[in-house]
């Protein structure tokens, strides 16, 4: 989604620090399959969507609320941040048209969400709103948000700095630092990456020694995330700001910077993923990833929902939006090091669009918006009009059995099966698993370095549960490098979505 005014994206950290998650999708961690095969399943909507709207006329979301944003659960609390829609009076430095700000909500449920009078920015008059304050310079970096993220560190050292996030602004070439563009076409504004801290997620500081990509490429920052030791900020380009590792034209695509410090960007990039259609020779006409993704921090592994774009069949006609007639669906991604995603099954849709009629019809946008709630996982998404006429640009959920993205059974159902995962350490294992009977249980077995049992450490799974512990006959071995070896006996329904370690 290719949009006029600016940028803001985030990061999120896992859950559970001390936590692994070997998914089921996960063919690095779990690579080593016998008999079986992966499930991918399709989230399901909330009965009562959207479950945020756009708001009344006066309202700073009154054009739309969409999530090119972040969902948080913190304490009993769930927190917001999202992009609103105003038409505002021109002011020196601001981009034309509609400004984006970052505005906030709450809720105890996921469900009902309220929009707090935060008083911190004066519009149309009053400061009873619920627009987040970024101080900066220049004032444009701070006027015009878009794909809002927000990430909370609570172990940073510096309390102003324990929420982070990242924006585009487009802002005339000379208010850049270090320059403009010498890639590209001459465009007469300038998406730059800017960075932000906040002790609070609510008044905001603009950080860093200068736009990301300054002097550089053009860059949409659609995502921002701590892994191992670097910062990254994935996003979307295309050409000719991006090409194909031969140099040869390429739609939208996810690539990414990284920092070390939140301050100091690279200025080379990383390819992090396109569509197998895109890169396939010749491509598949009208196949684009849309903004990145939407990430989930798990510890070991980052997960994601990317936009599966699809151009419009035929022109637009004459008058309508240049994107009229695109759709968006919702696909999942997974990456092992924070840099390369790919799709567990390619084309598969987790959050599909509406069907005619629906609400969310035309084309769906992901967030950084996951959380863990009891048995379930939640997500919220939103709604794009590309027609243009902004209609029911609101924020919807979706929920999934707890990590049920996806599970492996048995494929041929006369003979067992087993997966072998990589290298672990943990002090306690415990699967995501369902169809589990006592008649035929699963059978756990840990394994050395060369797939030999370890001796004494066997046990059966009977029951079912989204986090059922494995009761070994004694404790696990330290120090050790082994794997564990998961079976399922011949006439066994199990389904494992997932093993989790814990250390």
């Amino acid at each position: 989604m290719k949009l006029t005014l600016c940028i803001l994206s985030a990061l999120v950290l896992p859950l559970h620090a001390t936590e692994q998650v070997f998914f089921a999708f996960d063919d690095h961690n779990i690579a080593w399959q016998h008999n079986l095969k992966l499930t991918l399943e399709t989230a399901q909507k909330h009965p009562g969507n959207p479950v945020l709207r756009s708001g009344p006329p006066g309202s700073p979301d009154h054009g739309h609320a969409v999530l090119y944003g972040t969902v948080l659960k913190q304490g009993d609390t769930f927190r917001m941040w999202y992009l609103g829609m105003h038409e505002p009076k021109i002011e020196k430095g601001q981009a034309p048209g509609w400004w984006r700000p970052m505005c906030y909500a709450e809720s105890k449920d996921g469900v009902t969400w309220t929009k707090p009078d935060l008083g911190l920015v004066e519009f149309n008059g009053s400061t009873k709103n619920n627009i987040c304050r970024i101080e900066g310079d220049p004032y444009s970096m701070t006027r015009v948000n878009d794909f809002l993220s927000v990430l909370y560190e609570p172990e940073e050292p510096d309390a102003a700095k324990r929420y982070k996030c990242a924006f585009i602004a487009h802002m005339p070439f000379d208010e850049v630092k270090g320059g403009r563009s010498k890639v590209g076409p001459n465009e007469k504004r300038w998406a730059s990456f800017v960075t932000a801290t906040s002790a609070d997620g609510l008044q905001w500081n603009c950080v860093g020694d200068r736009p990301a990509n300054a002097g550089g490429e053009r860059f949409e920052v659609s995502g921002l995330y701590r892994f191992g030791d670097f910062y990254y900020a994935t996003g979307q380009l295309l050409s000719p700001w991006s090409w194909r590792p031969d140099g040869s034209d390429i739609g939208r695509d996810m690539l990414a910077y990284r920092s070390p410090d939140f301050v100091s960007w690279s200025k080379a990039k990383a390819f992090c993923y396109a569509r197998p259609g895109q890169m396939s020779n010749p491509s598949v006409k009208g196949q684009q990833m849309h903004m990145g993704a939407g990430l989930w921090n798990r510890g070991n592994v980052m997960v994601g929902l990317h936009g599966m774009w699809q151009d419009a069949e035929q022109p637009p006609p004459k008058g309508q939006s240049w994107n009229y007639g695109v759709h968006v669906d919702l696909g999942l991604l997974i990456s092992n090091d924070g840099v390369h995603f790919r799709e567990p099954v390619p084309g598969f849709t987790i959050i599909p669009r509406g069907k005619d009629g629906e609400w969310d019809n035309v084309a769906i946008l992901q967030g950084h918006a996951f959380v863990n709630e009891g048995d379930k996982t939640m997500i919220w998404y939103s709604h794009w009009d590309t027609s243009g006429v902004l209609e029911h640009m609101d924020i919807g959920l979706a929920t999934l059995r707890r990590d049920g993205f996806g599970s492996l059974s048995r494929k041929v159902p006369e003979e067992e099966g087993h997966f072998i995962t990589s290298p672990l350490n943990a002090k306690e294992i415990a699967l995501n698993v369902d169809g589990n009977v006592p008649e035929t249980p699963l059978t756990v077995q840990l394994l050395d370095n060369l797939d030999h049992p370890l001796d004494g450490y066997e046990a059966k799974v009977r029951t079912n549960g989204v986090h059922e512990s494995i009761t070994w006959p004694k404790p696990l071995p330290s120090g050790k490098k082994i794997a564990l070896r998961v079976n399922f006996p011949a006439g066994s329904a199990a389904k494992v979505y997932g093993i989790y370690l814990n250390h």
